[in-house]
């Protein structure tokens, strides 16, 4: 088998950058490991920024999250008992994000790459990327029980953490930046409508809560736990006791109690690979960074790869000219560390570490007023919540 763009992996970023290809006339095969079900049932990010918003638009995939998907224009903080509001159109000159599942974002993407698209293979298990660093990378993959190979002129890794296309980089070329936290995030879903309107971040002593939502019927909400925590050791009344403790403020607000359909711990870290390119071969989402999901990073960053790599194919075909493809990785890498950042500080504002001091305490305090009372905060952070922009 033969194309163009080999790409691995067909979560959001896979089937997106298959999209633009697309649209460019650019052929490419997306292989996934999983089967089509797997795929649009995972349950990963909910928040996209208005640059990805305005991509897949303008791609052709926007409809349904036009019409199902929930505009938020704010967000509200909660710190010793209060409440602030931060209006993200006022500060950010007119944006905003959108509340729409990246479940419903892959089942979009895939009904159009498999009525309009190339190959969209699942269940095709990649092995190995095979000479990266030649002008004919191979990708070796498993399908219906037997062994190819997909001959290409690039291939995209948008496999994760745990797929082979990072590992098809020299370990002597790399570096790796990481931070792990010592918490983690218990998140459940629940059937009761959503107690605010808009997402609730909120500080507390007993550690960080937040409140957000799937759709007008299913809350989606999150405490912190200590690292390791087993979610089954957590009662359904445990979780909204201690949810009602964390979002608690002096006026008459309350929170809707429903009925909880899952539950899992999310762990927390920050992961950065250098460089995200070797040869012809490309590093997109999760496969090169991750970010703690306090800032709604994750799934717009592995957007703003893809489209940094189609718009620089694009180029190189109508040009000649590889030098957008030569400056992928440092093209990319100045938007993951500012996202990286974000994401660190929204963590440490709103998360109480094990074993803080009382001085550390007052400073997060400290931060979170700074925040409530200088629009120069206020701004720097909705520039930062509703995207970097896709260079």
């Amino acid at each position: 088998m033969r194309t163009t763009v080999g790409i691995i992996g067909a979560g959001p970023a896979g089937l997106l950058l298959a999209r633009l290809l697309h649209n460019a006339g650019i052929d490419s095969v997306v292989l996934e490991s999983r089967d089509r079900g797997y795929v649009e049932q995972r349950q990963r990010a909910g928040i996209l920024e208005q640059g990805t918003v305005d991509v897949l638009r303008a791609a052709g995939a926007g409809a349904r999250m036009d019409r199902e998907g929930l505009r938020h224009d704010g967000i509200e903080l909660r710190f010793a008992r209060r409440r602030h509001r931060i209006d993200f159109p006022a500060l950010t000159g007119g944006r905003s994000v959108m509340v729409y599942a990246q479940t419903e974002v892959c089942k979009d993407l895939i009904a159009l790459q498999l009525k309009e698209g190339g190959p969209l293979l699942f269940e095709a298990e990649a092995l190995a990327v095979e000479g990266a660093d030649t002008d004919s990378p191979r990708v070796r993959f498993r399908h219906e029980g037997r062994e190819d190979v997909l001959e290409c002129a690039y291939v995209v890794g948008c496999d994760g953490f745990w797929g082979v296309a990072r590992k098809a980089i020299p370990e002597e070329l790399t570096q790796v930046f990481e931070r792990t936290y010592p918490f983690g995030w218990l998140g459940i879903l629940a059937d009761v409508p959503p107690s605010h309107d808009e997402l609730v971040y909120a500080r507390h002593d007993r550690g960080f809560a937040l409140l957000s939502m799937r759709s007008p019927v299913v809350s989606r909400l999150y405490l912190q736990v200590p690292e390791g925590t087993d979610a089954e050791a957590w009662s359904d009344e445990a979780i909204w006791d201690e949810l009602e403790r964390r979002f608690e403020t002096d006026d008459d607000w309350r929170l809707a109690r429903g009925p909880i359909t899952a539950k899992s711990v999310t762990p927390m870290r920050s992961h950065v690979h250098e460089p995200m390119r070797h040869g012809r071969l490309f590093l997109a989402g999760d496969a090169a960074h991750i970010v703690p999901p306090t800032g709604a990073k994750g799934l717009n960053l592995a957007v703003g790869d893809v489209v940094t790599f189609a718009r620089a194919l694009e180029h190189r075909r109508d040009t000649g000219s590889d030098a957008l493809l030569d400056a992928y990785s440092a093209t990319c890498l100045r938007r993951v560390w500012q996202a990286e950042r974000f994401s660190y500080e929204m963590t440490t504002l709103l998360h109480r570490s094990p074993g803080a001091t009382p001085f550390e305490d007052r400073i997060q305090l400290a931060r979170l007023e700074r925040l409530a009372s200088a629009r120069a905060a206020e701004q720097d952070l909705a520039e930062g919540y509703t995207g970097f922009a896709l260079e």
